[in-house]
């Protein structure tokens, strides 16, 4: 039997991967499962994307192969975009590149800028994918812990008090996933002062300043943040538009070079069509996000009904399309979730899969319609 790559056995499979199969083969078997647990938009993309796409398909170079580095005018509808929200500048031409998903982006980062036994700062808790991405890179993941009571923001002086040698790269993201933490005034000044101190490339992984946040915000604001810095963001939340794999990174013209020539080596180019539904969705009007919202905070009350049944508190200044919600002392997180499973029919994600710093935390996803979520409040309470 031919053996697999020693990576491997570095990394697991996806979470959500073996969890969702044990959740389909009870809803297979007849069971109502409502499932909560997975950020997956269930509402529909801005109408003139799907005409975009319609009406792309008979281009003459629609079914080419694409250019690497994006359609002129999809990196031009993205610097409009940054310009509009962030009131950062981009050069379309050079600094940012479109990617097939932002989770493709992390990949091609650290394959870019990562070796062997180089170190990676890793948020805990955070999105599981940069530690396992880093895994199958061959460096090591140093851990720094994020905490309900510095408002799950990076503490820089105890990150300074560490050895970093070693460490090339840091991933932080806010808005923050799971917690919903929105970055402080002064936090991304301070990251960018800690990168340029260290000599560290940092990431910030931004994919949901617009959900239930009325204030959009990008590490690349902050002057010569370019020269330390790269963000990643997605069309996935903002415009539900997951399951297109819409994505990109931005930063300085070297940065973006050194990540084109890992992505060059991997695909051959983004749908045509799927760029030109991206344009689209990028020139949305404020309306866009005022609606995509209200119906959101619709939803977050009645997520917030069904923790306030389990005796759970939840922080209802945090933004995005979760709540992260506390358990009563004691109480673990996957055992919790796996009784809500079995006796109310109800996929809840367990904190822990974020890293240690979820233990005695469940997340729950508003990608649900208000409909189903009645029924589960009705079910917990």
């Amino acid at each position: 039997m031919i053996e697999v790559a020693k990576r491997l056995h570095v990394v697991e499979e996806y979470y959500f991967s073996k969890k969702l199969r044990e959740v389909g083969a009870l809803i297979a078997s007849g069971k109502p499962i409502i499932n909560l647990g997975i950020g997956s938009p269930d509402l529909q993309p801005p109408t003139e994307v799907i005409k975009a796409i319609s009406g792309s398909l008979e281009d003459l170079t629609a079914h080419k192969y694409q250019s690497y580095q994006g359609l002129p005018e999809l990196r031009e509808a993205i610097a409009a975009f940054y310009n509009r929200h962030f009131s950062v500048t981009l050069d379309a031409a050079n600094e940012i590149l479109p990617l097939m998903g932002s989770k493709e982006g992390i990949m091609h980062i650290s394959m870019a800028y990562l070796n062997e036994g180089d170190a990676v700062l890793i948020p805990n808790p955070g999105y599981p994918t940069y530690q396992s991405v880093t895994k199958l890179v061959g460096a090591k993941g140093i851990l720094y812990n994020l905490d309900a009571s510095n408002n799950w923001m990076p503490d820089i002086a105890e990150l300074e008090a560490q050895d970093l040698s070693k460490v090339k790269l840091m991933w932080v993201n806010y808005p923050h996933m799971p917690t919903g933490a929105t970055p402080t005034a002064t936090i991304f000044k301070e990251l960018v002062a800690f990168a340029k101190r260290h000599d560290i490339l940092i990431v910030n992984d931004n994919p949901y300043s617009f959900v239930l946040n009325d204030n959009p915000t990008s590490i690349l604001s902050v002057e010569g943040a370019k020269d330390v810095c790269l963000e990643l963001n997605s069309l996935s939340k903002t415009f539900n538009m997951a399951g297109w794999r819409v994505g990109m990174v931005s930063g300085s013209k070297t940065h973006i070079a050194n990540i084109l020539k890992v992505k060059s080596n991997m695909d051959s180019g983004m749908f045509y069509g799927i760029q030109k539904g991206a344009i689209a969705a990028l020139n949305s009007s404020n309306s866009w996000y005022e609606n995509l919202n209200e119906i959101y905070k619709k939803r977050r009350d009645l997520i917030w009904q069904m923790a306030d049944a389990l005796n759970s508190t939840y922080d209802k200044n945090a933004t995005g399309m979760f709540v992260w919600a506390k358990l009563p002392a004691g109480l673990k997180s996957e055992a919790f979730i796996d009784d809500i499973l079995k006796t109310k029919d109800i996929f809840i994600t367990p904190g822990t899969i974020f890293g240690t710093q979820g233990e005695g935390y469940i997340r729950f996803s508003l990608c649900a319609p208000t409909e189903i979520l009645e029924t589960a409040v009705a079910r917990i309470k």
